[in-house]
C-alpha cells in the first residue's frame, strides 16, 4: 500500500500552496519536509544572533565554480526560505513572459503569458491577504480586481521620501505585502525583512499555506524527513522517494510525486536519482536539469542626509520601477528599486567592517534601498553533485545593466536631498530569488517540465518551485510561485484525481 496518494517534498511557497489547493480534494497528501518548524527564541530579533552569528544558516556547506566552500544561505524549516523573507507579493510585469532585450541578451520568454497566469496571481493574493493598491506604478500588469486589503502605512521618515522622489520624476509606489503589521510590532519592534516569522506576523508559506493544508485531515506533515533520491521504474514512473527520516533510512511512495525543495535542492535531488536507465539524472532527458540557475543582481543602496535622522521601524513599504522596463543606452530595462527593511546600528556593524559607533551613526541617517536586476538564463550557471555535495557554479550576468541602475538610482537620490549615497552589491551567500534549475517549456528538448510544472519524462512527476522558473523577471518571485502552484494544483485536479 502506498504511504499517500501524493507526496509533496518541500513545505516552503510552492509545497505548502499546491497542498492547501489539493487537500479539499480529500485525497491523502504527505509533505515531507527536511527542516523542523521554528520555535520562538530570543534570537528572532537579535540582529547580532541572524547577521552576525549567522544562527539561523544552515550548518553545511556547498562549493562554488571555483571550488571554493562557502556557506549558503537557504534555510531548511517548515516554510522555507518565506520565513525569513522580506513578504514582498508582486506579480511579474506583462512583459516578462515574452522575449525581452537587455544589455546583457535576450530573454527566451515564457510558454504562458500574463493572462493565464492573472487569475491565479488574484487567488495567490486573496489567499495571502495581500496589502496594495493600484495605481501607482507605471508598469504594474492588468489586474482583475484590486487588493483586497490598503497598504502597509509609510512611516514619516518614507512619506517625506515618497514627496521627494516624485519631485526628480520618479514614480513611487507602495510594496505589494503580506504582512500583519499590528501582528508583527506587537512581538518586537524590528523590520520582518530577514527575520524569522515565529509570531505569525508575516504571510509565508508556514502561516498561510501550510495551515489552510492541515486543516484537512487528510493532509500531514512530516519533518526532519530528508529526501536524498527519488526511484523510477519502468515506462518512467516515480516509484519511490527515498528519504532519511530523523537519520533512518526509508523508502515511500505515491502514484503522484511533487518536488518542492527550492532551485537548488531539488535539482540536486534529481541528478543524485541516477541510474542505469536514466545515467544523467531523473527527468533529464534535455540535459537542462541544474542548468540556467539564476539569482538576481542586488545590491544595498544607502541614502543618509547628516542632519535627518530615520526614525523608521521597519521602513520596507515602497518600490520604484521607473527602470523596470528602460533605461538603458538604448532603452534597455534596468530593473526594480525598493526599499529594504530598516537596516539599523547593529545590523550594519555585524555586517560590515565599520567600527561600531560610525555604524550606528549611519544606520540612524540611512535609508536603505534595495536595487535588483534581472540575472539572465545561461545554461553553463548551474547545479551539479560532486561526491555527494552540491555545486553551485553561478555565471552572474547582465551586470552592466545593474551597475547602470544602481548609478541611476545613486544619482536620483542625491538630487532627492541625500547627498551621501553608498552602495554594496550581495554575493553568494544571499539566495537573492534563486530559479530557474528545472525550467518550464513546451519542448521536452529544451525542458524539464510544461507549463502545469509536469516532468516531460516522467507523468506522475511535477515540480512546483522557483526551478521551473524560465526567467528570474527583475521582481520578487514569491508570488509567482504560489500562482503557479494554484494553477498547478488545479490541472491535477482536473487530470489525475478525476472520479
Amino acid at each position: 500500500m502506498s504511504d499517500a496518494d501524493v507526496i509533496i517534498i518541500g513545505s516552503g511557497m510552492g509545497g505548502a500552496t499546491l497542498a492547501a489547493q489539493l487537500a479539499p480534494t480529500g485525497r491523502r497528501i504527505l509533505i515531507v519536509e527536511k527542516g523542523e518548524r521554528l520555535q520562538p527564541s530570543p534570537a528572532d530579533r537579535d540582529p547580532e544572533a541572524i547577521f552576525g552569528k549567522s544562527h539561523f544558516r544552515p550548518k553545511e556547506e556547498w562549493l562554488d565554480g571555483d571550488n571554493q566552500l562557502f556557506n549558503p544561505g537557504n534555510y531548511y524549516n517548515v516554510g522555507g526560505n518565506s520565513k525569513f523573507y522580506g513578504a514582498v507579493l508582486l506579480r511579474y510585469r506583462r512583459e516578462d513572459f515574452s522575449p525581452l532585450r537587455h544589455l546583457g541578451g535576450t530573454t527566451p520568454g515564457w510558454p504562458i503569458g500574463y493572462d493565464s497566469l492573472e487569475p491565479w496571481y488574484q487567488r495567490a493574493e486573496h489567499l495571502f491577504e495581500v496589502r496594495g493598491t493600484l495605481g501607482e506604478d507605471p508598469t504594474e500588469p492588468p489586474h482583475s480586481r484590486s487588493y483586497d486589503h490598503r497598504p502597509v502605512p509609510d512611516e514619516p521618515t518614507i512619506a517625506d521620501l515618497r514627496r521627494r522622489l516624485k519631485s526628480v520624476g520618479l514614480h513611487p509606489a507602495s510594496l505589494p505585502l503580506g504582512v500583519d503589521i499590528d501582528q508583527w510590532l506587537a512581538h518586537g519592534k524590528t523590520t520582518w525583512d530577514a527575520f524569522p516569522d515565529t509570531c505569525g506576523g508575516k504571510k509565508d508559506a508556514e502561516t498561510v499555506s501550510l495551515a489552510h493544508a492541515l486543516r484537512h485531515p487528510n493532509v500531514s506533515l512530516t519533518t526532519g524527513c530528508e529526501v536524498t533520491r527519488l526511484l523510477a521504474g519502468e515506462g518512467g514512473q516515480i516509484t519511490g522517494v527515498e528519504v532519511l527520516d530523523h537519520g533512518a533510512k526509508k523508502v515511500l511512495s505515491a502514484p503522484l510525486v511533487v518536488l518542492s525543495a527550492g532551485a537548488v535542492r531539488s535539482a540536486a535531488i534529481l541528478l543524485s536519482s541516477a541510474d542505469e536507465n536514466q545515467p544523467q539524472g531523473l527527468a533529464n532527458r534535455s540535459d537542462q536539469v541544474g542548468r540556467n540557475f539564476m539569482n538576481h543582481n542586488c545590491s544595498a543602496v544607502l541614502a543618509l542626509h547628516p542632519f535627518r535622522r530615520n526614525s523608521s521601524i521597519y521602513q520596507k513599504t515602497l518600490l520604484v520601477n521607473d527602470f523596470y522596463l528602460t533605461g538603458g543606452p538604448n532603452g534597455e530595462p534596468l530593473g526594480n528599486i525598493q526599499l529594504l527593511g530598516k537596516i539599523t546600528g547593529p545590523i550594519l556593524a555585524v555586517s560590515s567592517p565599520l567600527p561600531r559607533p560610525l555604524a550606528h551613526w549611519i544606520a540612524d541617517r540611512s535609508i536603505d534601498l534595495y536595487a535588483m536586476s534581472e540575472d539572465l538564463p545561461n545554461p553553463e550557471s548551474r547545479v551539479t553533485v560532486r561526491n555527494g555535495r552540491i555545486m553551485l557554479d553561478w555565471k552572474r550576468s547582465n551586470w552592466e545593466a545593474h551597475l547602470a541602475l544602481v548609478d541611476r538610482l545613486k544619482s536620483l537620490i542625491r538630487k532627492a536631498g541625500y547627498p551621501v549615497v553608498l552602495s554594496r552589491p550581495f554575493d553568494r551567500r544571499t539566495p537573492s530569488h534563486q530559479c530557474g534549475t528545472a525550467r518550464m517549456g513546451s519542448d521536452p528538448m529544451t525542458s524539464v517540465v510544461d507549463s502545469f510544472g509536469r516532468s516531460h519524462d516522467h507523468r506522475n512527476l511535477f515540480i512546483v518551485d522557483a526551478s521551473i522558473l524560465p526567467t528570474s523577471a527583475a521582481v520578487n518571485p514569491a508570488l509567482t510561485i504560489a500562482a503557479l502552484a494554484l494553477r498547478s494544483g488545479q490541472h491535477i485536479i482536473e487530470t489525475e484525481f478525476k472520479p
